[in-house]
């Protein structure tokens, strides 16, 4: 691949993705790349030729690596992507590779309250702020000031909320833009009464969500005026299997690899449960895991 020789962050060639994600399933990445910092992933882009496709991967929590693999680079936000600050008594400035337990944690630790429900989004801040997450009523739109973007060029630039056009689970960044760092702002609350809500939230998530399977959480968008586990439930999904890959019989809205699913079995259970949906109650599912790469 034509790039810089100065680059500072590690480049490796057809790297496993599996070990990275979830599910535990799917293919390599032509190109695995690990910036050292935001400078060194700004100049690796501009580098590269434009024809490349990027994409950023985070904990790998709301994704399925097809088995094909993934064309171009994967760009994968690490240990220098992963502090967060307080800014202020409310706001705090977390790092594109920071998880939503240490932001929500670190918002504690500085008596900032509202930022609780981040405890139950197992992924980092680059995808919660791209996919506009959210979990128990709340959602980023809710508490993001602005975000700084690399977009697929190369270029650094500094995207405030409206910029990011937020719909349900979905913002209006360009393919290849990675989210590097992003200000969330909550309000003065007491770290004890902080804590109770995360525990509160974490419980309500064990009690209801197979967190101990390899799985990719919420798989579809809740339609309007409709939970989607329910619509999977009454469809007779539940506990339903193909190959390797099953409805959780815990939760329906969630599909687990129960020991070497590929992920074509896991997508095929997926559209399975679409047209079951569909065919038993004439409701549309959307997809909210994302499915990246050769079939």
């Amino acid at each position: 691949m034509e790039t810089t020789s100065n680059l500072k962050g590690k480049l490796t060639p057809n790297a496993p993705l599996a070990p990275l994600v979830w599910f535990k399933s799917g293919g390599n990445a032509d190109w695995l790349y690990e910036p050292k910092d935001a400078a060194d992933l700004q100049g690796f882009l501009a580098a590269l030729a434009p024809e490349v496709p990027v994409m950023a991967l985070g904990l790998g929590s709301n994704l399925i690596v097809r088995d094909g693999g993934v064309p171009g680079v994967v760009v994968r936000l690490g240990k220098p992507f992963a502090k967060v600050t307080a800014l202020d008594a409310v706001t705090l400035d977390c790092g594109g590779g920071a998880s939503g337990i240490l932001v929500s944690s670190t918002a504690r630790d500085a008596g900032i309250a509202g930022l609780e429900f981040l405890r139950s989004i197992p992924g980092t801040v680059g995808g919660f702020v791209r996919m506009n997450g959210g979990a128990y009523g709340r959602e980023v739109k809710d508490i993001l000031v602005d975000c700084d973007v690399v977009l697929r060029s190369g270029e650094r630039v500094r995207m405030d909320l409206p910029e990011l056009g937020y719909a349900y689970r979905h913002s209006d960044l360009a393919d290849g833009a990675i989210v590097v760092a992003a200000r969330f702002r909550g309000e003065p609350g007491e770290p004890a009464a902080i804590q109770a809500e995360m525990d509160r939230i974490s419980a309500a998530r064990e009690a209801s969500q197979p967190l101990r399977s390899k799985t990719g959480g919420s798989t579809f968008k809740n339609p309007e005026g409709h939970r989607a586990w329910a619509l999977v439930d009454a469809a007779g999904c539940r506990g339903l299997t193909i190959g390797g890959a099953q409805v959780s019989e815990k939760h329906t809205n969630f599909l687990i690899n129960t020991g070497h699913a590929t992920s074509t079995e896991i997508e095929a259970l997926g559209e399975e449960v679409r047209a079951r949906v569909k065919q038993s109650q004439g409701v549309e599912l959307q997809w909210e895991i994302k499915r990246v790469g050769r079939p």
